[in-house]
């Protein structure tokens, strides 16, 4: 049976491979990692291939959902992903109710919304060229050439990265007409789940956060020299990874070393709320709340136990059911017609409050949705038979 005999015999020609793995952990924070300025700075990179695509993405990546304005008519089949990081929504659970007010600070502007500069992002980006710049020493007082030549490569692979993909952030502006009258900005976000997020803002706001296009303007524009300056940052791949397959042991357990460290930091940052990696200072969110929902639930989240009664909840804030049929959140049916009348007509009694914590709470009027929506149905025979 064969076993190593000496730490000189030991093979560490896979190692190259571990330059190359955890692509899932690199994409996740992609966008706002190359939004910073520290995308240029050197460093070891785990699956950098991942940031050399053939094609950059022109938009932020959009989330799962319906976005309606509740007096402007507006609606979008997805939710914006600056509108998404702001309001930290990505804990919502089925059925869930959350209510929220949205003002933009004085002096401040929509595109001053960016990457922090103190983050985990930054971090790991440091983190990288620290086990950069100790590789290079080491190379050096082991005179390992191939180790030098791996860590010269792949830390510049990293600029070069960043040089291709380095982007800011363009919202278009609202020219509205003069002396028009701009509705209310109100919006309801609609989750695949069945939950509800209701926005209270103005319509600057809730253009900015939801219906206007977020454009990616990059520092490289022209696809063709992008394409030239991936196929550059291939050919360093491919040197980095031959030199580190031909680098001494020691020098090979170091970058193995490297890489794994790297790569479990990486999967960390990924684990974390993505609003972490965000400056969205010039946003504040005042959170509400439904009368009934428990006052130390984080977001005083309202919980139910069906999608009538999160859609009743809604309507309590909105007063409104337009906004219903425009993202077609109920069945277009007599009996639900009949249904949303009297749950509106029972919403505009509705009282609002502030607690002791400052909290603008909603009152629940005396009214059973559910009792309510069996009735209407059962007086029909059935749906098919209204339509």
């Amino acid at each position: 049976m064969f076993f190593i005999d000496r730490y000189q015999d030991l093979s560490l020609d896979i190692v190259g491979f571990l330059a190359i793995l955890g692509e899932g952990s690199i994409l996740a924070n992609a966008q706002v990692s190359t939004l910073s300025r520290s995308i240029f700075l050197p460093r070891l990179l785990p699956a950098p291939q991942a940031l050399l695509r053939p094609a950059r993405p022109e938009k932020l990546e959009p989330t799962p959902g319906y976005v309606t304005g509740v007096h402007s008519g507006n609606n979008r089949t997805y939710i914006n992903h600056i509108g998404q990081i702001v309001l930290d929504a990505e804990n919502m659970q089925d059925f869930d109710v959350r209510c929220v007010e949205i003002k933009r600070e004085k002096g401040t502007a929509h595109w001053e919304v960016k990457a922090k500069t103190l983050s985990l992002v930054t971090g790991v980006t440091i983190l990288g060229c620290a086990f950069s710049i100790a590789l290079l020493v080491l190379s050096i007082v082991w005179d390992d050439g191939m180790a030098l030549l791996a860590t010269v490569s792949l830390s510049a692979l990293s600029t070069i990265i960043g040089i291709g993909n380095k982007w800011t952030l363009q919202f278009a502006k609202r020219n509205p007409t003069p002396n028009s009258r701009t509705p209310d900005g109100d919006v309801v976000v609609r989750y695949p789940k069945g939950s509800f997020l209701v926005v209270k803002c103005t319509e600057d706001v809730a253009r900015e956060l939801y219906f206007a296009p977020e454009n990616i303007h990059y520092m490289v524009p022209n696809p063709v020299v992008y394409r030239l300056i991936s196929l550059c940052g291939t050919m360093l791949l491919m040197v980095g990874v031959v030199a580190l397959g031909n680098a001494r042991v020691q020098s090979q357990t170091a970058f193995g070393a490297a890489y794994m460290l790297l790569n479990a930091a990486y999967w960390l940052v990924a684990a974390v709320p993505s609003k972490a990696h965000w400056d969205t200072s010039p946003y504040t969110v005042i959170d509400q709340r439904i009368e009934g929902s428990l006052e130390g639930r984080k977001y005083h989240i309202d919980r139910n136990d069906s999608f009538t009664q999160a859609l009743w909840k809604v309507i309590i804030i909105t007063k409104d059911a337009r906004w219903i049929r425009l993202s077609n959140a109920a069945p277009q049916t007599t009996s639900w017609d009949e249904w949303l009348f009297e749950a509106v007509k029972h919403a505009k009694t509705a009282k609002t409050y502030t607690d002791d914590d400052g909290t603008l709470v909603y009152r629940k009027p005396d009214w059973n949705p559910q009792e309510a929506l069996g009735f209407y149905l059962n007086s029909r025979k059935t749906d098919l038979q209204e339509v």
